[in-house]
């Protein structure tokens, strides 16, 4: 006879058999990976009239098991010898296709060596590759299929990210500005991996136009350096050289011509630069001209506290101009634009480089006028051009091989736009409010002065070198008792 089980027996059994079966299931039913997160694979395309260019990053330790080709142990200068058989491996596991099956050449480029790190993984290894893939002529180059499987045939945890990094065409050209495509993966249920389609929608002209047009924008108002040579030449406009000083002021209307004409000469020279340097694809280093924008601005500091050229700020303006412009065509050449999208993108670019010039040149005019009137001109000139000369001296050494903290702190302020557009807006409006609020006390003073009276005394000389008809002067009193009667007693 079967003895009955005790109802808590059965209970705690049950509660028993549930403890050891959850964990076990979700053990067995989880990847490898979830235990011992591995890092993925990135592939960032760069896409263009005629072909893709596709950044693949690898992890080092996932690509020497899957192609056979030991990099673990590999450094930099190592690599050419290995660079044969890397190229034939990514070669054969990168296979673009049209929609229609029609194949498209695969060409492996550059190959390189670093260290990253993941938020789940750690630092680690990754191999970094460039693969520029060709459609066949006359395909589109924006739908396509992506056979990929590097690493993913044969490490089954393991994962690709596909992006894109940039695309002229659907008006994607800013840095770090990234679009999700897909990802690339073992299928568990066939163990097979399957075929990315890419679908990059339908690109046009006047996409790549506007994104042009704020990239130029975002361009000018982060660029720390070209904005302070800019306004560090306008600092003094409004002012008189005498001497060798700044000293007095130019009238309201006089000091609006100079500002004008200089940012329009800086304007000139840097278009001019930047359509040459663009459309002749000319290849110029990057750091001679880099140092000679800082240098710029050394010189404009110099000129703010001495004059060194005075009435020929707009033709410096304009010399300067030309570094400036080949520093913005390094944005530019960067893209690997076809001959028309890099028309559409120098029109675009300069067009936004103007605009915000313009707002920032039209939001400190109030200021700089306002200023030069006030006892606090020479502090605030001075300090301003010592400030800026200190920030140019640190990017000078900084370009000519001298990192240091001044540099870092000056390249810093571009990151705070915000504030820097709401000050100069706060501040001109004080300025504008100031001027209106000086205008209309001096009106009123007038106005009290007029209606009290008032009593002049005027004495009347022979002109030099005149036959005077008498030998004595003549004194005139005039009352103004109000601005229609007018009595004089002589």
């Amino acid at each position: 006879m079967t003895r009955p089980r005790n109802w808590l027996t059965t209970a705690l059994r049950l509660v028993a058999g549930i403890a050891i079966a959850v964990p076990a299931a979700l053990l067995l039913g989880a990847s490898p990976a979830a235990a011992h997160p591995m890092p993925h694979s990135v592939v960032q395309l760069d896409v263009s009239k005629a072909s893709v260019t596709a950044r693949l990053e690898l992890p080092v330790g996932d690509f020497s098991t899957a192609s056979g080709v030991d990099l673990n142990s590999t450094e930099q200068g190592a690599l050419p010898a290995k660079a044969a058989a890397v190229r034939t491996y990514l070669g054969e596991h990168i296979s673009p296709t049209t929609l229609k099956g029609e194949a498209w050449q695969v060409s492996i480029g550059a190959l390189s060596l670093s260290s990253t790190e993941q938020t789940s993984t750690g630092p680690y290894r990754e191999l970094i590759a460039t693969a520029v893939l060709t459609p066949p002529a006359g395909a589109d180059v924006r739908h396509f299929t992506l056979d990929y499987d590097v690493i993913v045939h044969q490490v089954v945890t393991h994962v690709a990210l596909v992006s894109v990094r940039q695309d002229w065409a659907a008006g994607q050209v800013s840095e770090g500005s990234v679009t999700q495509v897909g990802t690339v993966r073992v299928d568990v249920r066939h163990m097979t991996v399957p075929p990315l389609t890419v679908d990059l929608g339908d690109g046009s002209a006047w996409h790549g136009f506007l994104a042009m047009v704020e990239l130029g924008g975002d361009h000018i108002l982060t660029g720390t350096d070209h904005l302070l040579f800019l306004l560090i030449l306008l600092l003094p406009a409004p002012l008189l050289a005498t001497r060798g000083r700044w000293h007095g002021q130019v009238g309201a209307r006089a000091a609006l011509v100079r500002i004008g004409r200089i940012t329009l000469a800086f304007t000139v020279g840097h278009s001019v630069a930047l359509a040459a340097t663009a459309i002749g694809r000319l290849e110029i280093p990057g750091r001679p001209v880099e140092a000679f924008i800082a240098a710029s601005i050394v010189v404009g500091a110099v000129h703010a506290i001495r004059p060194l050229f005075p009435g020929r700020e707009a033709v410096v303006a304009g010399v300067f101009g030309l570094g400036h412009g080949m520093a913005f065509s390094f944005v530019l050449a960067e893209m690997q634009l076809s001959t028309g999208q890099l028309v559409f993108s120098l029109l675009g670019f300069n067009l936004g480089i103007e605009l915000v010039q313009l707002l920032l040149v039209c939001l400190a005019l109030p200021s700089l006028l306002v200023i030069a009137r006030l006892r606090i001109q020479p502090a605030v000139r001075v300090g301003g051009a010592l400030l800026t000369g200190t920030a140019a001296v640190g990017w000078l050494a900084d370009r000519l091989g001298a990192p240091n903290p001044v540099a870092r702190a000056a390249d810093s302020a571009g990151s705070h736009t915000i504030p820097m557009v709401v000050t100069l807006a706060l501040a001109a409006i004080a300025a504008v409010g100031w001027t209106l609020a000086t205008r209309a006390t001096r009106r009123r003073a007038l106005s009290e002065t007029v209606e009290g009276g008032l009593r002049l005394r005027l004495r009347l000389r022979p002109r030099p070198g005149a036959r005077p008809k008498t030998d004595v002067e003549t004194d005139m009193d005039v009352d103004v008792d109000t601005p229609s009667r007018v009595a004089v007693e002589r």
